[in-house]
């Protein structure tokens, strides 16, 4: 079936990973590179994302609002790439210290050179988010999330996040969701597109992002991300999105 442009939407749906090798283990096999993923050199990255993601910088606004409500003493930011949600945790009153786990050691050390004026307030650990998540008062994620193949693996995740949080935590995530409408995901990837259009990428490489993208990456329905967040304890909402980015805030009470 094909779409605007010519793509082929069925590529870029929720995949269906039944009969395939574990989703857990294949990820951790394939480089969890935002450089390569996005066929970009690290200094080019920052500039990049915006003309990619619609809305980003208030995305990284409204996540690091939600964050500081909670006047957190420590959190984590899971996948933190080159570190701009945790200059924008950092940034805000009532943000104590700061955990940034990611696999790439290139995004890292640009990570280490954005937040050094917060050196005393920030621990920089190179591992999967997979691995051992410390107790904490928040975790945040800024489209890191969506390589998480499975609602299933998500759930997992999800729960292992609401056990580490201490009471009254809070976990906010950044990211891309897409509903299972034919005709409603066909209308977000037209005003993703038409965003990249506005910030001078030609058309048809927007759409060929898109299928390219979908060989890593999973944008699940919103509603059903918003359900196992329930199932793992959590109160969850969406409290703002830009087409099928948005920031999703879940409560521990």
């Amino acid at each position: 079936r094909r779409g605007c442009k010519g793509v082929n939407l069925d590529s870029i749906l929720p995949l269906d990973h039944s009969g395939q090798t574990d989703p857990l283990s294949r990820m951790e096999a394939v480089s969890h590179s935002a450089r390569e993923h996005l066929r970009l050199g690290n200094d080019e990255y920052d500039v990049a994302i915006r003309r990619f993601i619609p809305g980003y910088e208030f995305m990284l606004r409204v996540a690091a609002e939600a964050v500081s409500a909670v006047e957190p003493a420590l959190v984590i930011d899971l996948g933190a790439g080159t570190g701009a949600l945790s200059e924008a945790l950092l940034e805000r009153p009532g943000v104590g210290r700061l955990e940034l786990l990611d696999v790439d050691p290139e995004m890292m050390d640009q990570a280490k050179e954005r937040l050094a004026r917060f050196s005393a307030r920030v621990r920089f650990t190179l591992r999967s988010y997979f691995e051992h998540l410390a107790e904490c008062d928040a975790f945040g994620a800024s489209l890191s999330l969506h390589h998480i193949p499975t609602i299933e693996k998500k759930s997992e995740f999800f729960g292992r996040l609401f056990d580490a949080l201490r009471p009254g935590g809070v976990f906010v995530n950044s990211d891309v969701n897409m509903p299972v409408d034919d005709e409603e995901r066909e209308q977000l990837y037209r005003h993703w597109a038409d965003h990249m259009v506005a910030s001078g990428i030609d058309e048809d490489r927007a759409w060929q992002y898109f299928e390219e993208w979908s060989e890593e990456d999973t944008y699940l329905p919103l509603e059903a991300e918003l359900a196992v967040l329930s199932d793992a304890g959590f109160e969850a909402e969406r409290v703002w999105n830009d087409g099928p980015v948005g920031v999703v805030v879940a409560r521990k009470a």
